[in-house]
Formats: structure tokens, C-alpha cells, sequence
């Protein structure tokens, strides 16, 4: 059975990458990585933002279903099948590395909002991991210009020791780049686990804010602002070293049995996205919002002698898609899930060129109770309704097949369309309640 790599990056928009046609920020290994797998031209991240799209990488489901609808108010449910446990009952070894945000990982962080609920409750073995953000660039200290009622320049990070690593605070080997100090835990794991098939998480914080680069890889864009030279910057350094996990794989000669995933867990900042600083390419919109720019996001995946170089696909495609791919290339069966609603499809089909169109509904959406945010969309074929994520947010109606831009509000012009997706959408909002309200656990 072939080892099995998900890598993710933290708010890089579908334009931020090389491959993706961006000119300006230095991906070699990124755009190699596409160039001999495969390119996702429309992979969709399950929610415009963090919590609720890194529950569907691990369990094939929309996040309504498994109650995390926005950052920090709740963790995983234990009654959620996670690919890591499907992989320990065929004997996979699990690590986590990097950024949860599915959960705290520390008991004593507990406060108004979340779930204590680690990666050691879903079944990782081998844990380095912290709850949420950290600096990019020196990852324990609080970096100039970022000053908040919690963080202060130049204080310990969030206490000064964010990670945990198998259940003890990591105090050793903390500098410099973030993107380095994970792949530092991951490369040991995987040369231990060489002989034996292993599943690996590497959840980046790169580029979530406080994004900082070093100085080596500000130079690289020394023409730029300081901005720009710490977002490309960071993204160069995460670059090279999903390089270096991709070289260590050839070094032990096992790249021809492990497939690598790539994407990015939503949208572009809201903030370095206004500014012009990070880029969801041509599409509309960014981090917390239901329009294109804030779900669509850079995706690839490589598998040599498996997936054929220089492939790529338009068929539209998600987060929630691993789990049930993974369960078909090491042959899991569902069979103690009788009950349980998987989302995704299978993408080995789409990648060998098979499936030319989802035969399925795509479902986004996250709340927020204190600011009465709602926001919520639906995929069906061509069509994409959604509704704002703002109060009182307007619903709109886009035919993405004519107007992948959403330019053009079709809500007026067609209310047959309307009316039919929302029931549609009303449909899918009911049956997850039903999940999230206990329908799918057998406890």
C-alpha cells in the first residue's frame, strides 16, 4: 500500500503560486511538483476559511455535518473517522505536523471558546503540532509590527512554546523559518517509518499572518516592499522545503510509492488580499467570503509511475475528495459506517481523465453567532448560489460555466434556477444538522 502526504499551506490563494501563473513569487518545487503530477484547476477548500476545511481534509465531510463552523469554536468530534484511523486498521504509521486549529492541543489553553481534542484523538502517533497561528520567522517570539492585547513585540509567542510534540511543550530548535522547524520533525518520521506504510499531515502556517520571512529570503525580492518581501518570502521558504520532503522521498527510494497532495486550506487574507499583497488570481473575493477567491485554491498532487506528468483537470474538486480517495487506493471499506454520509468522490477516476464532471453537490459555508455571520453556497453542475457572509448578506446566483468571475448576478433572471437551488441548499443545510445533531454516531 503506498504511503500517503497531505500537505497544506494557511491562507495562499489560488494566485499565489507558480504554477497558477504567478510571475512574482518563487515556487520551483511547488510547479515541479505540478508540472509531473497533476494540476487542480478548480480544487474548492470545503470553507472560506481555516477550522472548518481542516475537519473535511480528515473525514470526507461537508464541516456542517461535524459542528466546526468557524476558528475556534469547537475541536473534532471523536465520533468522526478520521483517514489517519482508517490507515492505523491497515496498518499505517500517522504523524501530525503543524498547524491543527481542529481543536486546542494543550489542556491548559482551554477558555470560552474550543475543545481540547489533539491529533493524538484522531489517530496520529507521532504529534508536533500547536493549536493555531504562529510567526513564520521565528515562531516563539512575537515579530516587529505585530502588537495585540495578547502579543507584544518582541514577548514569547502565545507563552514561547506553541508546539506540543507528543504531549510535551517542544523547547528545542525553534528558530528561524517555521516551514524549516516542521520539516525538521517530519523528515526524521518519515526515514523511521520507511519500511512500513506511513501517512503524513504537514499543515503549514505559511503565509497566515504574522507572516515574516528571513532576511535571506527577503533579499529575493529585495525591489519589493516589506510586505511583499516577507508574503513571498515565507512562501519561498515553505517552497523549499516541501522540496526537501519531495527529495528525501527519491533519496529513500520510495517516491514511486507515495502520493503527495498539496492545496491550501482557503482564500487569500483579507487584508493582503485588499492591499494587493497575496492574490487569488482572477477570481472574485477572499478569506470569509462564499465568492470564488475565498474557497478556490492552489491544488496539485504527485504520484510517479501513478498519475501522468502534466496532467490536468477543471472538473471541480475539494478537500472533502481525500478521504474517500485514499479509502479507495488502500481498499477500505465502509462497512462500519453504515451510517456515516461521506461527501467527497473518489479523484483517482478524475485524474486519469475517467470523471469529466462531479456528479455531486459542492456545500461551503461557516457561522459566526457573535457577529450574526451566515454565509453559505452551493454548486450544483454550473450553477453557484450563494448567500453573502455578512449580516443580512445578499443572495446571488452565477453561472460559473459563462461567468467563472461572478460578475453577473442571475438572481433576478432566473428565479426558476433560484428556486431550485435553494431548495437544494435548504436540503443539504438539513441533513447536516441531522449529523451534527448525532444521526451519524454510533455512540
Amino acid at each position: 500500500m503506498p504511503n500517503i502526504v497531505l500537505m497544506m499551506s494557511d491562507d495562499q490563494g489560488w494566485g499565489d503560486v507558480g504554477f497558477n501563473g504567478n510571475a512574482d513569487i518563487i515556487t520551483p518545487n511547488l510547479d515541479s511538483m505540478a508540472k509531473n503530477g497533476v494540476r487542480f484547476d478548480r480544487f474548492y477548500a470545503a470553507a472560506p476559511l481555516c477550522s472548518p476545511t481542516r475537519g473535511s481534509c480528515l473525514t470526507g465531510r461537508f464541516p456542517f455535518r461535524y459542528g466546526i463552523l468557524a476558528a475556534h469554536t469547537s475541536g473534532l468530534r471523536v465520533g468522526e473517522t478520521t483517514i489517519a484511523e482508517m490507515l492505523k486498521s491497515k496498518g499505517y504509521s500517522n504523524g501530525f505536523f503543524g498547524k491543527w486549529h481542529i481543536g486546542w492541543v494543550k489542556p491548559d489553553e482551554l477558555g470560552t471558546r474550543g475543545h481540547y481534542s489533539p491529533p493524538s484523538h484522531h489517530g496520529f502517533d507521532e504529534v508536533f503540532a500547536t493549536t493555531s497561528a504562529v510567526p513564520t520567522w521565528d515562531p516563539t517570539v512575537t515579530p516587529k509590527g505585530w502588537d495585540s492585547k495578547s502579543n507584544k513585540v518582541g514577548e514569547p509567542w502565545k507563552g514561547g512554546f506553541p508546539y506540543m510534540h507528543n504531549g510535551k511543550e517542544a523547547t528545542e530548535n525553534l528558530e528561524g523559518d517555521d516551514s524549516r522547524v516542521i520539516m525538521d520533525r517530519v523528515i526524521p518520521f518519515i526515514e523511521r517509518n520507511k519500511e512500513q506504510p506511513f501517512f503524513v499531515t504537514v499543515w503549514f502556517h505559511t503565509p497566515h499572518e504574522p507572516v515574516v520571512a528571513g532576511e535571506q529570503y527577503k533579499k529575493l525580492y529585495a525591489k519589493r516592499g516589506q510586505s511583499r518581501q516577507n508574503y513571498y518570502g515565507a512562501i519561498t521558504a515553505m517552497d523549499e522545503q516541501i522540496g526537501r520532503l519531495r527529495d528525501k522521498l527519491r533519496e529513500l527510494g520510495v517516491e514511486k510509492d507515495t502520493l503527495v497532495f498539496f492545496c491550501s486550506d482557503n482564500g487569500p487574507s483579507d487584508g493582503a488580499a485588499k492591499k494587493g499583497i497575496a492574490s487569488a488570481g482572477p477570481f472574485k473575493g477572499h478569506k470569509h467570503q462564499m465568492y470564488e477567491g475565498g474557497v478556490l485554491v492552489p491544488a496539485c498532487a504527485e504520484w510517479p509511475g501513478v498519475i501522468k506528468p502534466d496532467t490536468k483537470t477543471d472538473v471541480r474538486v475539494s478537500t472533502i475528495d481525500y478521504f474517500p480517495t485514499i479509502a479507495g487506493i488502500v481498499g477500505y471499506s465502509f462497512s462500519s459506517q453504515k451510517s456515516r454520509t461521506i461527501d467527497g468522490i473518489d479523484l483517482m477516476p478524475v485524474i486519469s481523465g475517467k470523471v469529466v464532471r462531479r456528479d455531486r453537490d459542492l456545500f461551503f459555508g461557516f457561522r459566526r453567532l457573535h457577529d450574526e455571520i451566515d454565509g453559505k453556497s452551493i454548486i450544483s453542475g454550473d450553477f453557484k448560489l450563494l448567500r453573502e457572509a455578512k449580516p443580512n448578506g445578499q443572495v446571488r446566483l452565477y453561472d460559473l460555466s459563462r461567468d467563472p468571475f461572478e460578475e453577473h448576478d442571475l438572481a433576478a433572471e432566473m428565479p426558476d434556477v433560484l428556486a431550485k437551488m435553494m431548495q437544494s441548499l435548504e436540503a443539504l443545510e438539513a441533513s447536516c444538522q441531522l449529523s451534527r445533531d448525532g444521526a451519524d454516531y454510533s455512540y
